[in-house]
């Protein structure tokens, strides 16, 4: 049965690597990386082009060249464990202050003992300096609302990584319902960043699309936080870093990178070891103890050889290529030094699209003709070869199972969700339920004052019974959302867009309905600000989102169309709400005496007033909303005749 599932899928890393490696993409954020490598110690640190008129991409590339400097000094003797040291996010002042949902985030049994977010301290540290600069500031404000490409290399790639995490945080928590700005960031043979807590919460912000690292087959740097922090050689990683800087001669001289070949070969051997200890851990379900550094990958890996590039976006998967590419490294004797490992990815991505151009099939050894069972092991071989895991490396048959066993693993979501589609075809009945529900009161009450005043019990309790059929139902989608058990891009999706939105407007005047005949409004307060499910918040970002993920921006496109008869469903969920406190604040109003206190009322209701008939006059509200004794009916007349009143035409005054 598995042979057969997998004669029917497609391996898509290899055509991913191809087809990133083709576009301009990588060329153009390197670029980036060497102008801002070539502004030197004095700069501000970080380097950023394009943004026009013309809504053009917006590339920041940061150095981590200021980085390197700051320890440089220090580097001959310093010790890992001090330069990178993990810093919890939720116990460090700025790192809370600029990271607010990665710092809240609840820990994870699972993930690393249930450890909270934790960054690699250098990276923070040069992050939080770059911060408080007015320069940086003034980027940020420059940038908002923008798509944006956050780019860098080495110790730059890690802080820009940064850069990216802080700029989703700040644009996702200043207004729940805006949408958030396309987010890419891409570097270059970045150190790792961050534990596995902050990999599972970049998941549950479904963040993890945003990111790209580049890795380089023989590169040590993106490698070597998974050995032990205190037997990670400081002075090699800082000195590579400052000898990318361009016209670079006395700052190179601090820390020399001079390393012999022996000692070349010792570290290689020392992040093989941790890495492949890494690997094996992965293997188990529930490992006794864990490997010697808190630091774990997350995003989309790119591994890159001179025969192209494999994208690999499973955390286990990534972790088990990150190993076993670098284990099948050149023969003896033709093994790259470290530092041209760590610079060659100027070379590599300009060579890999002629290479695609150039290659057309396998590499064979000994046979003229490779034989494969089915399409998909051929494909399989294409990425191990592209990543630079030929067939005769002992490694390729480790590497290939990890790409099958990633492949099941990324199908589960969308399996996931084609089971989440018929299940919601199950419950069409329920909400059709309410539909008739709520078109048997359209011409009396309306159904929001049906439902609140138990109109026909019968009814009412069919009603009510699908409203906690739908409630279950939307509320366990959103669990598997948090679980990471959908695609990530799910809440993007029109169908799920639609039908959430849908189910909202149909449902939500049922639940404020019962929140108002529960009283709840007077014990914990307002609907909208203390009774609203979460859920129904998650659908309002939802709904504004959807221009911005279909590329046209425009989240007005939609509202800006003139109907010709009225809608369907109120198009404000909380429309109901609003109209429970306008008749709230009305019988307020006239028993006040003060006449500060009922111009203020006054002005309140009027805004109302304005509002809701500007929604009337669009057509924007369903016609239960004007059937003749519904809430909003009964106020508009209670209204019209409070404002006749000589006391409210002497507040007027007042208020004007």
């Amino acid at each position: 049965m598995e042979d057969a599932e997998e004669n029917s899928m497609f391996e898509t890393s290899h055509v991913l690597g191809a087809l990133l490696a083709s576009s301009p993409l990588l060329a153009r954020a390197w670029d980036r990386c060497a102008a801002a490598a070539a502004m030197g110690a004095a700069s501000s640190g970080f380097a950023h082009s394009g943004g026009g008129v013309d809504g053009a991409m917006v590339y920041v590339a940061f150095s981590g060249v200021q980085a390197a400097l700051s320890v440089a000094g220090a580097a001959a003797v310093a010790s890992g464990a001090d330069v990178f040291a993990p810093v919890e996010l939720r116990g460090d002042a700025a790192g809370a202050r600029l990271f607010p949902q990665l710092a809240a985030a609840e820990p994870d049994a699972g993930a690393g003992a249930g450890d909270s977010v934790a960054v690699q301290a250098l990276a923070l540290r040069c992050f939080v300096n770059l911060c408080g600069s007015p320069e940086f500031q003034m980027l940020l404000n420059q940038i908002k609302g923008k798509e944006v490409v956050f780019t860098g290399h080495s110790l730059g790639g890690a802080i820009a990584a940064l850069a990216a995490l802080h700029y989703l945080c700040i644009s996702s928590s200043s207004s729940a319902s805006a949408p958030v700005p396309p987010v890419l960031c891409v570097t270059f043979g970045s150190p790792l960043l961050g534990n596995e807590a902050l990999s599972q919460a970049i998941l549950h912000e479904r963040w993890g699309g945003s990111f790209c690292h580049v890795v380089a087959q023989h590169d040590v740097v993106p490698r070597l936080l998974f050995c032990p922090l205190d037997a990670v050689p400081v002075r090699i990683i800082v000195g590579m870093q400052l000898q990318q800087r361009l016209g670079c001669t006395h700052h190179a001289c601090a820390v020399s990178v001079r390393v012999a070949e022996s000692e070349q070969e010792a570290l290689r051997q020392l992040i093989q070891a941790h890495i492949r200890s890494v690997a094996m851990e992965q293997k188990l379900a529930a490992p006794e103890t864990r490997g010697g550094s808190p630091y774990r990958p997350f995003g989309t890996y790119v591994l890159c050889s001179p025969d192209g590039a494999a994208c690999v976006d499973s955390l286990t998967a990534a972790v088990q290529m990150l190993y076993a590419t670098f284990a099948a490294r050149c023969v003896p004797g033709s093994t790259v030094s470290l530092e041209a490992a760590h610079s060659c990815y100027g070379d590599l991505v300009l060579k890999m699209p002629h290479h695609l151009l150039l290659k057309r099939r396998l590499h064979t050894v000994d046979a003229p003709v490779m034989v494969f069972n089915s399409n998909y092991d051929a494909s399989i071989s294409l990425a191990l070869e592209a990543s630079g895991i030929h067939g005769e490396a002992t490694e390729g048959t480790t590497a290939r199972h990890w790409l099958k066993a990633s492949k099941r693993a990324g199908r589960s979501p969308s399996l996931n969700c084609a089971g989440l589609a018929t299940r919601l075809g199950k419950i069409t009945p329920s909400r059709a339920q309410i539909e008739w529900y709520k078109a048997s009161f359209d011409a009396d009450t309306g159904y929001y004052d049906a439902f609140k005043q138990r109109r026909s019990p019968k009814k009412f309790h069919k009603a009510n019974m699908c409203r906690h059929k739908l409630a279950q139902f939307w509320d366990g989608v959103l669990s598997m959302l948090d679980n990471s058990q959908l695609p990530h891009d799910f809440h993007c999706r029109a169908k799920w867009v639609n039908a959430a939105r849908f189910y909202q407007l149909l449902v939500e005047p049922l639940d404020i309905a019962d929140y108002h005949r529960n009283n709840l409004h007077r014990t914990r307060g307002s609907y909208i600000s203390h009774g609203r499910d979460r859920r129904y918040e998650l659908f309002d970002k939802w709904w504004n989102e959807r221009d911005a993920f279909a590329g046209t921006g425009d989240t007005s496109t939609t509202g800006n169309r003139l109907r010709s008869k009225y809608a369907g469903l109120t198009q404000d969920p909380c429309f109901w709400a609003r109209v429970e406190e306008a008749c709230e604040l009305t019988e307020r109003a006239k028993v006040e005496h003060d006449v500060t206190s009922l111009a203020m009322m006054l002005g309140s209701l009027r805004e109302f007033e304005l509002y809701s008939g500007e929604l009337v006059a669009s057509k924007e509200v369903s016609i239960d909303v004007l059937a003749p004794q519904s809430s909003y009916t009964l106020w508009v007349e209670e209204w019209e005749e409070f404002k006749l009143r000589d006391e409210v035409r002497t507040a007027s005054l007042f208020q004007f």
